[in-house]
């Protein structure tokens, strides 16, 4: 991968993606147009040689000049409190934008990775979650513009490589955690960290017995640049396979800062998964791979770099 497009490059995980591909000596150019993202994420690179930033909207014509050998397409809002805020934006970037980059990368002869998600597989009835199970998506719910979209980008990425000869990668995403995350971006991890150094109640939807598996960023880069060289065609999740409860999670949290928070329960919202964990046996026979940061090593470098915003 010489030269490679990341498209959602400024936010959480496409920073840490381009980060990792200028360590590994390629050319990176970075695609954003800041809706979610933020330019903090990757101030640290404008000075280096390789690194080009381009403020475009993936949705619009797309015109990169030069050679591309590889193109992730990571752009799409990806929490919660964005989609739902930004419900129509998410369908586009998942349809016109994912045509648009398919079109780029038939025009240059390059090798394209969708960024897909666990959420393709909604509120699942198999568990854990393998990448033969259709899923079970409720597509007129709040949270389909952005289930919905992951799963029409993915068509788009076979028809392209079926019908045109594209070659392409697909990878479910499960949840992903680490620094760079917002803090007001609405996900449980950030909401946990930020409640509990604030000395606030930790907020549980329902019972607190949904489950889900936390993946730290750099386990789930390493699984994007193997998916990338070594995957085919065919989606493989990238996640961490250890479950928790939401519970559990909350209490893990508040142990590791020493904070005297409490927590409080709100009603669940509408079509939240109950169960999230990753059947990875495709990953570890396809691509080598597996998590390797354990929970506890990452939430504490997150929660570090939490306490460094708020320093």
């Amino acid at each position: 991968m010489k030269r490679v497009l990341v498209t959602g490059g400024a936010g959480f995980i496409g920073s840490h993606l381009c980060e990792r591909l200028l360590s590994d000596g390629a050319k990176v150019v970075c695609a954003d147009n800041l809706i979610t993202g933020d330019l903090k994420n990757i101030e640290g690179f404008f000075g280096q040689s390789d690194f080009v930033f381009l403020n475009l909207d993936v949705t619009n014509y797309i015109h990169v000049p030069g050679q591309l050998d590889a193109i992730f397409h990571l752009a799409s809002p990806a929490s919660p409190i964005d989609y739902l805020k930004l419900p129509i934006q998410t369908l586009k970037v998942g349809s016109l934008g994912t045509h648009k980059v398919m079109g780029l990368a038939r025009e240059k002869g390059a090798r394209v990775l969708l960024a897909s998600t666990s959420e393709t597989y909604g509120d699942p009835q198999v568990h854990p979650q393998p990448e033969s199970y259709w899923g079970h998506v409720n597509p007129i719910g709040p949270r389909g513009v952005y289930d919905e979209a992951k799963r029409f980008a993915e068509a788009m990425v076979m028809a392209y490589h079926r019908h045109h000869g594209v070659e392409t990668r697909i990878v479910r995403i499960f949840n992903t955690y680490g620094p760079r995350m917002r803090k007001d971006d609405g996900r449980v991890v950030p909401n946990f960290i930020c409640q509990a150094l604030a000395g606030d109640d930790l907020t549980v939807y329902g019972e607190g017995k949904q489950t889900r598996s936390f993946c730290f960023v750099s386990d789930l880069v390493e699984g994007l640049v193997r998916a990338m060289q070594r995957s085919d065609a065919y989606p493989v999740n990238i996640g961490n396979d250890v479950e928790k409860t939401i519970l559990e999670f909350a209490e893990i949290v508040i142990k590791l800062i020493g904070s005297d928070s409490a927590i409080c329960h709100k009603p669940m919202p509408v079509d939240d998964p109950k169960v999230r964990r990753p059947d990875i046996s495709r990953a570890r026979d396809v691509l080598g791979w597996e998590p390797r940061v354990s929970l506890e090593e990452g939430l504490k470098e997150t929660i570090e770099y939490f306490r460094q915003l708020e320093s």
